[in-house]
């Protein structure tokens, strides 16, 4: 199947490459290409980014930071990610829009839905901002929920590894991959996908979540044609 429209999730991690904070201008490049190169072939593509690369809320609530405050403190850092990131894409050849779920008129447009969804039919590629705007809410609930409303067909979760496995893969050599796996067996068997929130979400909503190694150079072009990559999540 190749996709229409997708929403690609990505973690602030992701971004800092081999560094430990921060973001990687390499990592960054290399995205905007793999995102260029399914943009070229009319797939619609929204993004949503973490901002574990900058602040992490909880970790701030850990370290006497109040949570509402290091829930907004994550937010912005999302807000920093998706700038870079539009930059990114507009180096390499493609219009982008930035809208947050936090008013901050002079960087970014507010998310309206009618406006999200007009900007994807344009070609552009849209990046949302500031999580869904509301604390202790993680990143991927937001993902969840603006895939959602701008009618995605996929959510794309770009990791480091190339799917889910039964254990930690990076931990445990013998660990199993699963190439496509229930909602229902994620949940019974306790696999780190998506924060419950976010997987519940998107369970109630039938939107099927496919992980994947977005650091493999090609892998984006395959996934969205529809190639068996990563491990697909539905009902």
């Amino acid at each position: 199947m190749t996709y229409k429209r997708i929403l690609l999730k990505l973690s602030g991690e992701a971004l800092m490459g081999d560094r430990q904070h921060g973001i990687d201008p390499k990592r960054l490049a290399d995205y905007a290409q793999e995102i260029k190169n399914i943009v070229d072939k009319g797939i619609e593509v929204a993004i949503v980014i973490g901002g574990g690369n900058i602040f992490r809320g909880v970790a701030g609530a850990s370290n006497g930071i109040d949570r509402v405050q290091g829930d907004y403190m994550g937010m912005l850092a999302t807000a920093i990610n998706g700038l870079a990131l539009q930059s990114a894409i507009e180096t390499a050849g493609v219009k982008t829009r930035l809208l947050t779920a936090i008013k901050m008129e002079q960087v970014a447009e507010p998310f309206i839905k009618r406006r999200a969804v007009r900007h994807l039919e344009k070609g552009r590629v849209v990046i949302f901002g500031c999580g869904t705007g509301n604390p202790y809410f993680t990143t991927d609930t937001a993902a969840v929920l603006r895939a959602i409303e701008i009618g995605a067909e996929v959510i794309l979760k770009g990791t480091r590894v190339d799917g889910i496995y039964n254990s930690d893969p990076e931990k445990n050599v013998n660990a199993i991959k699963f190439d496509s796996i229930t909602y229902k067996d994620v949940m019974n068997k306790g696999l780190k996908v998506m924060d419950m929130t976010a997987f519940a979400l998107s369970q109630e909503n039938n939107l099927p979540i496919i992980v994947f190694d977005m650091n493999t150079k090609g892998n984006l072009e395959k996934v969205t044609s529809g190639e068996n990559i990563g491990t697909i999540v539905d009902n």
